[in-house]
């Protein structure tokens, strides 16, 4: 008879003592659950419990665990040298190393040794959980139970059901998860799960950026980061701090399982630096530069002085233009006429268009034309577009406009959807693909990219904060300007947007 992981006495093994093993086993114990800790490697085993016995001592001394409690965790944990020790275990979770033949045979020989009634969890983070239980006997006890690292501080665990996984087994794993503290997201067999395949957006998008000559690297952060959404890092920070040698080969691999789905198409931006040894920050180098483990800041450009003698703001939306009054109208005189008079200049409020669009339409000069970016107002950091044949000296003069209440501006080249429009566009997109296919409850989605990325909030609460219906405007500027599948909006959001309902309203 299964189990209840809430029992006193359960007890969880755990095959392979690498840095997740380890980890897994430490959050077990320190939970009250028995650990049987393996590895093939004779020293592996024992190093990974001295190192979790550190953790959980560390611990003691930040006083999240009393002393007490500790010396049981510690003892709780107990290295064995033979599977075939797996035998009394309640669950055992692998964690060996992401090879599809070798957890076959992992699995494999656990299935002749534990009971039938054992669980048995993959830690796989790239691999189809259904392959690695084809071979099964008992397929239904197996699903993917997908930690990240580090362990203890990542509170979310993907539960991954095969396609013979059964609902029993799912209801165990999730109850585990909450018993050792952490967020069980539930999703289905499918490249990237749900984290890695919800993550595709932001770095994808980053680097198509940066290819087009849109914006720096470094700016493209800045804007993520600074301009609105309030990304704890941007999506080069954030591959610096993973290792291009890791992000790199994940997306290029979800992009291939996903049979070239343009949603997720890597661009070439990395490959160079990943040839040359550039990994990001454990190599000291990789888009930015790393001293002592800290990433090198260039100082900003001055700003320029000269202000403009009156600018015109279009009036397609009211708000919009309100605020960018307000803000300007302190340092620069408004040209309130229909028609832009000859020494104003010219300010669009695009969603998804870009500035030369706009003043060709507008039948304005290019050379005088600037957009602003007002998808998130004006509280953060301030997004310029210029069009490829403004006046320079023109655009130091609107730069020193929007910077004249002290916020800091960024100044880009032209691009439909600005740098914050499209990436934002893009990661609710995906999120909401990704509800389409049922890989995941929207609720688990938020939840999932939450927690698993760090984002301020998921991605379709972000999609209703911003609003389904501009997403959707942005997404057909952006497909009607480049004829890219790449941003063909999800049937999720379009229906939405039409029904002016929330992105998080789930279906049957």
């Amino acid at each position: 008879m299964i189990r209840s992981p809430r029992s006193e006495k359960y007890t969880v093994g755990v095959v392979g003592a690498g840095v997740m093993g380890r980890g897994i086993a430490q959050i077990m114990a320190t939970a009250g659950v028995s650990v049987l800790l393996f590895d093939t490697g004779k020293e592996a085993a024992s190093e990974a419990s001295k190192f979790a016995a550190k953790m959980i001592t560390r611990a003691v001394e930040k006083g999240s665990i009393s002393e007490g409690d500790a010396s049981s965790a510690i003892r709780r944990i107990l290295v064995v040298d033979r599977i075939e020790a797996m035998n009394s275990c309640d669950v055992v979770i692998e964690a060996v190393v992401e090879d599809l033949e070798i957890k076959k045979k992992v699995f494999s020989s656990l299935e002749k040794c534990v009971p039938e009634d054992c669980i048995l969890a993959s830690n796989t983070s790239s691999l189809s959980v259904t392959a690695i239980a084809a071979d099964l006997i008992h397929p239904g006890r197996f699903a993917g139970f997908h930690f990240f690292n580090p362990v203890p501080l990542m509170k979310v665990v993907e539960v991954i059901s095969g396609l013979e996984t059964s609902d029993k087994t799912g209801e165990i794993l999730n109850a585990l998860a909450q018993r050792v503290g952490h967020e069980p997201v539930n999703a289905k067999d499918t490249p990237g799960f749900l984290v890695n395949h919800a993550g595709r957006g932001l770095y994808t998008e980053g680097i198509r950026i940066v290819s087009e000559g849109i914006a720096r690297f470094s700016e493209v952060d800045d804007l993520l980061r600074e301009g609105g959404p309030g990304f704890r890092m941007g999506p080069f920070e954030l591959m610096d701090t993973t290792g291009l040698d890791v992000s790199h080969p994940v997306m290029e691999s979800i992009y291939n399982q996903f049979y070239q789905e343009p949603r997720f198409r890597p661009g070439t931006l990395i490959r160079n630096r990943v040839a040359a040894g550039l990994f990001g920050r454990k190599t000291g180098r990789g888009f930015y530069r790393y001293e002592d483990n800290l990433k090198k800041v260039t100082s900003p450009a001055p700003v320029p002085n000269d202000l403009p003698k009156s600018v015109w703001i279009e009036n397609r939306n009211e708000e919009s233009r309100s605020l960018l009054v307000d803000a300007l109208s302190k340092h620069v005189a408004i040209d309130d006429s229909k028609r832009p008079s000859s020494n104003s200049l010219c300010i669009f409020i695009p969603f998804g268009a870009d500035v030369t669009s706009c003043a060709v339409h507008a039948g304005v000069e290019a050379e005088r034309s600037f957009a602003v970016d007002m998808l998130f107002g004006l509280e953060g950091r301030r997004t310029l577009m210029v069009s490829p044949v403004t006046d320079l000296a023109l655009a130091d003069q609107m730069h020193a406009a929007l910077a004249s209440d002290g916020h800091a501006v960024t100044m880009i080249n032209d691009s439909p959807g600005f740098v914050v429009q499209r990436t934002i566009a893009m990661v609710v997109n995906i999120a909401c693909d990704i509800a389409q296919q049922r890989i995941a409850s929207p609720a688990d989605i938020d939840k999932a990219v939450r927690l698993g990325l760090g984002y301020p909030v998921g991605p379709l609460t972000m999609g209703d904060q911003v609003g389904a219906s501009r997403l959707l405007e942005i997404l057909d500027s952006m497909l009607e300007f480049y004829g890219d599948p790449r941003y063909r909006p999800s049937p999720w959001l379009k229906r939405r947007a039409m029904l002016g309902a929330s992105l998080l309203t789930n279906e049957r």
